[in-house]
């Protein structure tokens, strides 16, 4: 049995329509599913980058294009696997089943750019449930702050590795969990968890206004040091609260996952830090603008530093690819 952590829709606006109908739900453009149906990747990532676009006429990343195309085939395939939403602060699951799936067309209601039409697929599966098989309440505030790592997360329709699949279906029986939580980092987590401090915003909230703040100071210390550094950053936005408004919306259209790894990236600094969301410009030459930002892992900000953007997921690739033939046709495209 699969585990995957759902979001349905942008923004969730398909839950209630879940709940309802008894179903998971995944959409898709109409002028993109049928390259879908014709099994060309490849033309479905070129038609979506060419009519949806980002603030500033940004094409959507490949990456992006990429999982809703693999996003059908999840939806078609999956059988008795386990799936987990969490709605506030409620979890709910329910396990999907082999009935065919139904579809309908309807308006985006939450459309990228302009509006659409959508088809909506709806997969059967049993009856969601906030509570594990003893009957106990699920809830977010319960959970170990490790488990919130990877039992929440803005990517939609993540799978979990067999670890952390365990431990959710554990989880969900009612299982004693002691097992997990007495190993060396899970109770190096939850100690870090009780030292901080308590705010009022929720952890995205959080992230945004730290990704626009790190963004603010250091294009205030690049024009105090204007005559020691040798690149002057500026912003092009008119003032935080519209600079947190573009991030927060980049950070919805790229799914909580980073721009350059393809990693589902994490809120909260106290987790593990090196997967927690940072603002990049693409090109490290020009400022803070729309259309030349991404939110990427921090570990791979850090590792890109000034590279280019290309050169720097030619790199990535091929590390992800780990074969010989890999690194010679990189080595061969870069001659």
């Amino acid at each position: 049995m699969d585990v995957f952590i759902a979001n349905f829709g942008r923004s969730n606006w398909a839950w209630p329509q879940c709940v309802e109908k008894q179903a998971l739900v995944v959409m898709d453009d109409v002028r993109l599913h049928k390259f879908w149906q014709q099994g060309d990747k490849d033309g479905y990532i070129r038609e979506a980058q060419k009519l949806i676009k980002l603030y500033g006429g940004v094409p959507i990343f490949k990456s992006t294009a990429s999982r809703w195309f693999n996003l059908n085939d999840v939806f078609k395939d999956t059988n008795n696997d386990l799936w987990v939403h969490r709605e506030k602060e409620v979890i709910w699951w329910a396990v999907s089943n082999g009935l065919p799936q139904t579809f309908e067309t309807i308006k985006d209601p939450n459309p990228i750019s302009e509006p659409t039409d959508i088809h909506v697929f709806y997969k059967p599966c049993s009856k969601w449930s906030d509570k594990n098989k003893l009957g106990q309440k699920l809830t977010w505030s319960g959970l170990h702050p490790r488990a919130r790592d990877f039992l929440f997360t803005e990517g939609t329709c993540q799978k979990l590795s067999n670890s952390n699949a365990a431990y959710a279906l554990a989880l969900i029986n009612g299982e004693d969990l002691e097992n997990w939580h007495s190993q060396p980092e899970w109770e190096l987590k939850d100690q870090k968890s009780k030292r901080k401090q308590v705010l009022q915003f929720d952890p995205r909230q959080k992230a945004v206004h730290r990704m626009v703040r790190t963004a603010l100071d250091t294009v205030s210390a690049s024009g105090a040091m204007s005559s020691t550094v040798k690149k002057i950053k500026k912003s092009h936005f008119n003032n935080q609260h519209e600079f947190e408004k573009y991030v927060n919306n980049l950070l919805d259209f790229q799914e909580g996952i980073c721009a350059l790894t393809g990693i589902p990236m994490i809120f909260n600094e106290y987790n593990d830090n090196e997967f927690t969301c940072s603002l990049d410009r693409i090109d490290s030459d020009k400022d803070y603008e729309a259309g030349n930002l991404q939110i990427v892992c921090k570990f791979a900000n850090r590792w890109k530093s000034a590279s280019s953007n290309y050169d720097f997921l030619r790199l990535i690739k091929c590390v992800q690819n780990q074969s010989s033939e890999a690194w010679a046709t990189s080595y061969l495209d870069a001659q």
